[in-house]
């Protein structure tokens, strides 16, 4: 039948047999449908191989005579005699507008042809939009947006991983931008990068409304951007957690800040317990680190700040991007400017108190009002890794156990998904997967993905730039999408706002 793509010939659950007709060309992840009388069944290629009637023995004389001998042999009917077979695996079934997972084969010698939009049209129809791409089919891209409930995903955290360059900066550009134009979330971005803002090309400073995002740094500040700057009075020793540590280290902060309170920091400095209850070299060592992270010093009387963390300002930073983060903006923090110890350490005092007030509005019932924040994480196994969490518990590793109580996720992106515990990827329950060449961490990713992915090892290692996998417990299937390009996208919305603007103009 025109259209037809193969047909099924063997197999069985997960492992089907499709024999490609000869003027078709199957891919892997290609998207290709099933139909019966009253239901349709949606199936993925995960491995395709050559088949033939002819014996390999034969196979490689005939190879032999056209190679050497320079005499191309010919066959009757050749494309009946050598052929190539597909691996397919069903993903769901589809019954008028209900849709089920898969539990059963198609039928004997069934035909399967391409996927077409109007097969899978639930996936636009959901609510609280967080757009993900367009549907993709082996190389090919359908136009059909692909939606997810973004504010399950953000509040129940997301995994964003793949090799560099393929892709994970301009799909967290795309993921911001989506969240920024809707209602439901507010995003903070701590970027050791500087690249979401968009100082040097586009980026979210593009937004149209620019009121809904806020850029701190500490270099020079663009017009109508604020100024990072952070009060010590506001740190804590558990601020500190993703430091390594000893525990006579953590006991003398913990002794400090329980005496002076929020003059604990000034103290270690000026105030010396050595003869009470710290031992003197503990006192030194921990001096000497926490000088140099906070680029603080001292002559004994007086301590001179020469960072960002300061004696005298920065009292309300922390304060202001919370409320506006519950107010709904998407709010960049750059950390390009720091060492990676001073990053780790601004966006704990953050994200700290982001989480113990979204814990109080659960108290008070406030919650309900409020919008999910996402917390965009780049280079996670530095605050999530195993060997971190080998050292004790921090802010993040509880966001990631236990924020989506409070309507806070984390948006980990790496390459290296491996270096995260089991149960920490786990929880991460929005899988953004990009290519990843690595056994090992294709492994990591396959082994804690919401749907089954263990056929598709093959298919994540081929995925191109810009091309996709999205594994999540709010989707009904993995879906595979092809990522827009950010500066396109930005051109797109620029057009529609001018458009718009235009339109409200009355001539005459």
């Amino acid at each position: 039948m025109e259209g037809d793509k193969g047909q099924i010939i063997s197999g069985g659950y997960g492992d089907i047999l499709v024999r490609q007709k000869s003027d078709s060309d199957l891919e892997i992840g290609e998207l290709l449908v099933a139909e019966s009388k009253d239901e349709k069944i949606l199936l993925q290629v995960h491995d395709i191989y050559y088949g033939s009637q002819i014996s390999q023995l034969n196979l490689e004389k005939i190879s032999g005579y056209n190679l050497e001998e320079d005499n191309s042999s010919s066959f009757i009917n050749n494309n009946l005699r050598n052929y190539k077979l597909a691996k397919v695996k069903a993903l769901i079934n589809l019954k008028n507008k209900t849709v089920k997972s898969s539990k059963n084969l198609p039928g004997f010698f069934s035909t399967v042809r391409s996927v077409k939009e109007e097969d899978l049209n639930f996936l636009s129809d959901t609510k609280n939009k967080l757009l993900l791409g367009n549907l993709r089919s082996g190389t090919k891209t359908l136009n059909l947006p692909v939606y997810l409930d973004g504010e399950k995903v953000l509040s129940h955290h997301v995994l964003i991983t793949g090799t560099t360059g393929r892709g994970k900066s301009v799909l967290m550009k795309n993921l911001i931008w989506n969240v920024t134009q809707e209602n439901y979330g507010s995003i903070l971005v701590f970027d050791p990068h500087d690249e979401y803002y968009g100082r040097k090309g586009p980026g979210l400073k593009d937004f149209p409304d620019k009121e809904k995002v806020v850029y701190y740094s500490s270099k020079d500040i663009p017009t109508g951007q604020r100024s990072l700057k952070l009060n010590i009075k506001l740190l804590r020793p558990d601020h500190f957690d993703f430091l390594n540590l000893s525990g006579p280290q953590k006991q003398a902060m913990y002794l400090y800040y329980k005496r002076f309170k929020k003059e604990w920091i000034s103290k270690i400095f000026l105030e010396d317990l050595t003869s009470d209850l710290v031992n003197e070299m503990t006192l030194a060592v921990l001096k000497r680190r926490i000088g140099l992270i906070l680029d603080i010093d001292s002559d004994g009387d007086k301590i001179y700040c020469s960072g960002i963390f300061d004696e005298t300002s920065g009292s309300t930073v922390i304060t202001d991007i919370v409320n506006l983060l519950e107010s709904g903006k998407t709010v960049i923090v750059d950390t390009s400017n720091f060492s990676g110890s001073v990053e780790l350490l601004i966006a704990s005092m953050i994200a700290t108190e982001v989480f113990n007030k979204y814990k109080r509005h659960n108290t008070t019932g406030e919650l309900i009002t409020k919008p999910v924040v996402n917390i965009v994480l780049e280079e996670a196994p530095r605050v999530i890794g195993k060997d971190v969490l080998e050292q004790g518990t921090n802010i993040f590793s509880s966001i990631a156990r236990e924020g989506r109580k409070f309507k806070i996720g984390l948006s980990a992106i790496t390459q290296l998904p491996s270096l995260i515990p089991k149960e920490v990827l786990a929880n991460l329950n929005t899988k953004i997967i990009l290519g990843t060449e690595m056994n090992s961490e294709r492994q990591a990713i396959i082994e804690s993905a919401s749907q089954d992915l263990s056929t598709d090892g093959r298919n994540i290692a081929s995925l191109d730039k810009g091309e996709a996998i999205i594994s999540s417990n709010f989707a009904r299937l993995p879906l595979p999408v092809a990522i827009p390009y950010f500066d396109e996208e930005i051109k797109k919305n620029q057009k529609k706002s001018e458009k718009n603007s235009f339109s409200g103009v009355k001539l005459g």
